[in-house]
């Protein structure tokens, strides 16, 4: 069973990403796109941690994030944006639809590996 989603639109930051966390132990489903990533986690509920960035084609990481939320209903997996977005306004938006962290890439997958544990754990 899936643990973690990572969403990219980026083939090279998906694989790169996946690669580290399947290294590290931990069970990883790919999606394109924010919309490709709603049915992955829809198909797949045992993730945990859904893994996105921002600025994507079809949908956006953000409005992803939101969709999980209010469509989907799903209060309790854990979101973060890996992006090269910074905009406090994005941040805030990332906040107010239930984003946990934020990572500006490159992603270093060492430094955050503990916290990704951690909230797939539960």
């Amino acid at each position: 069973m899936a643990q973690v989603l990572m969403v990219d639109d980026s083939s090279t930051v998906r694989n790169e990403v996946a690669d580290f966390l399947k290294a590290n132990g931990l069970t990883v489903v790919t999606a394109v796109d924010g919309k490709d990533g709603l049915d992955k986690l829809r198909a797949n509920p045992g993730i945990k941690l859904v893994v996105s960035d921002v600025n994507m084609p079809n949908m956006d990481g953000l409005t992803m994030a939101e969709k999980i939320r209010n469509e989907l209903k799903n209060a309790v997996v854990n979101v973060i944006m890996l992006t090269t977005e910074n905009s406090p306004a994005m941040k805030e938006r990332g906040k107010a639809a239930g984003v946990k962290g934020w990572i500006v890439k490159p992603f270093n997958g060492a430094a955050v590996m503990p916290t990704f544990k951690k909230l797939v754990a539960g």
